[in-house]
């Protein structure tokens, strides 16, 4: 924080049990047992494999509840807090599963006891933390805190830079199981990189953590000073840091603070979070039970509109991000109390599978979004960028979804998650939604009975860097480039499971296929005549960490200069090699 199928398949993703040396939640130490299985559809006895990843995980869903720091920054106390939980309790928040209470910065004194225990200020909170978490407690909420990897935190309060130990064994004794660990005033040792100090102090933070006879949630901070707003255009170190927070924690911010209340900008601070988070659905994807964090829903920001909280709410729960509110809580209108307790939405956000929905298109208005749920069911959001309101017709091809199953022609039923009316939609038809300017529809399509497969991983792949998408280009050579996104068939690509091939809606006979150049690992790229699954040259894998790799060829897809496609040696999180791919990607 900051001041101011071949489609009989589902993919299963990572269901990890607990070693002895670790506690639940933490990646870090835990055994793969189903790694990356493709099992039948009907095998959605899955229900049973999400009950063990439940037990198993800290925080096996995203987290939901109130912070106060995007509405009060700094004017925080101990009236706040209860009389906030006090209304979520009566109120219908805390039933729809808003149950933590988290406190921000300034929360302290700024010096330490004898003993450099942290000590809360005792004008703003009178009867103490500890008192606070029993309160909250009794109401059936949990109780989190905020801290700084730093010397200070961004508010100028002591840091626990060289006191983890201490801090976390007070903030236990004080009933706390929620640590937001921050990101300011941190010094760089002689001889440690910048993204080395980070790694160094919030590995430690886990270890301590985990050392705890209790265990407790790790929100961390770290890969939001490494984000494009603090003047970077080299993302790698940006990269870095996401690819290793998963391992130390349950959550990770990595973007600028979602604007606070006193400040304007409010919608175009929710849409850079909101973009930025598209760029890492992979590491969600890849940790079950680690979320990615876009930051506070600012439900009542005064330059908000209605359709314009609800569309915030809408992409959170699409990306299953955490809901952590940061508003007057007791003081929200009957229509913001609604929004923010839909059901439906909160299915989809707290959904088992725990994936992240992934663009579909993207055209400069009109974003689309896809993922699987875990029942089978497949979301679609429609997000108008637009300054006015407008229709859309979507094709449920361009969702991964089939025209025909067992070879019968098939209707899906799609139900509005707004409105909670349901109707039938065949092929022909598609999905049409119209959309307030800044809105967001959201539908939950469910396959009929005679479909025993699941949707391919259907989407844009896109530069996470620049943003060009990959865009089959017609040329003689069927060459690819990567070109500004437009909406196009050309450029919204199916991966076939079982072989691992890419395709175009706009030509599905052919793949995107990779020859080696000199013998090194550089190689062309292009678009040709499909061919056997087993055929390596039109196999690709696509890794965590965002390199997209051929079966035949050595080295990573790469945008060269002017939107070209080739194959080059890898590198570490290189700006021109790091990808965001369909939802349901990672590991085929």
């Amino acid at each position: 924080m900051f001041l101011q199928g071949t489609g009989h398949y589902l993919k299963v993703h990572k269901v990890q049990t607990l070693t002895s040396s670790n506690y639940a939640g933490r990646n870090e130490g835990f055994q793969s047992t189903f790694a990356n299985m493709i099992v039948p559809r009907f095998f959605l006895v899955l229900a049973s494999i999400q009950g063990i990843l439940a037990a198993n995980l800290l925080s096996p869903s995203p987290p939901m509840g109130f912070n106060n720091w995007a509405r009060f920054q700094c004017a925080l106390n101990e009236t706040l807090f209860t009389t906030t939980a006090d209304f979520m309790a009566k109120s219908g928040l805390l039933v729809a599963g808003y149950n933590r209470i988290n406190l921000d910065d300034c929360w302290e004194l700024k010096n330490r006891t004898a003993k450099n225990e942290l000590q809360w200020d005792p004008v703003k909170f009178p009867h103490g933390v500890p008192w606070l978490a029993k309160y909250v407690k009794k109401l059936g909420f949990h109780l989190g805190i905020y801290s700084d990897a730093g010397n200070m935190t961004c508010g100028g309060y002591p840091g626990s830079l060289g006191y983890e130990e201490i801090d976390a064994k007070t903030f236990a004794s004080w009933g706390i199981d929620y640590l937001k660990l921050d990101g300011c005033n941190v010094p760089v040792p002689k001889g440690l990189t910048l993204e080395g100090t980070y790694r160094q102090i919030y590995s430690k933070w886990h270890s301590v953590l985990s050392k705890l006879p209790d265990p407790m949630i790790f929100s961390e901070s770290a890969p939001a000073y490494f984000a494009p707003w603090m003047g970077v255009t080299d993302l790698s170190d940006w990269y870095s840091v996401m690819n290793w927070v998963p391992k130390y924690g349950e959550l990770a911010r990595h973007s600028n603070d979602i604007m606070t209340y006193d400040s304007g900008g409010a919608w175009d601070s929710i849409m850079v979070n909101y973009q930025n988070n598209l760029l890492f659905a992979r590491y969600q994807e890849a940790n079950h039970g680690f979320w990615n964090d876009p930051d506070f829903l600012i439900a009542d920001h005064w330059e908000l509109t209605l359709d314009e909280k609800k569309s915030q709410f809408a992409l959170w729960c699409s990306m299953g991000a955490p809901l952590i509110i940061s508003a007057d809580v007791p003081n929200l209108k009957k229509e913001e109390l609604e929004y923010l307790t839909n059901k439906d939405l909160i299915a989809v956000d707290q959904d088992a599978l725990g994936m992240q929905a992934t663009l579909v298109s993207q055209d400069g208005t009109w974003d689309v979004l896809t993922k699987n749920l875990t029942n089978g069911d497949r979301l679609v959001t429609v997000l108008n960028r637009g300054n006015k309101s407008g229709t859309i017709s979507i094709d449920t091809d361009r969702l991964g979804l089939f025209t025909y199953c067992n070879g019968t022609y098939v209707d899906y039923k799609v139900k509005d998650l707004w409105t909670g009316k349901s109707k039938a939609v065949t092929t022909v038809d598609g999905i049409k939604a119209t959309v307030p300017a800044h809105g967001t529809a959201v539908f939950r399509v469910t396959l009929p009975a005679v479909c025993d497969q699941t949707s391919w991983p259907t989407g844009l792949i896109f530069n996470t860097a620049s943003f060009n998408c990959l865009t089959e280009t017609h040329t003689p050579l069927t060459e690819v480039s990567f070109r500004k996104c437009n909406g196009s068939d050309s450029q919204v690509w199916s991966l076939n499971p079982e072989g691992g091939r890419l395709r175009t809606q706009d030509d599905g006979t052919r793949c995107l296929i990779a020859m080696p150049g000199d013998g090194t690992a550089n190689g062309t790229v292009y678009i040709n005549r499909c061919e056997g699954k087993g055929i390596q040259r039109q196999k690709w894998h696509y890794d965590v960490n965002g390199n997209l790799k051929n079966g035949f060829t050595k080295g990573c897809l790469t945008e060269a200069a002017g939107g070209k496609v080739v194959m080059s040696e890898c590198g570490n999180g290189v700006n021109e090699q790091v990808f965001g791919m369909p939802s349901g990607s990672v590991g085929i």
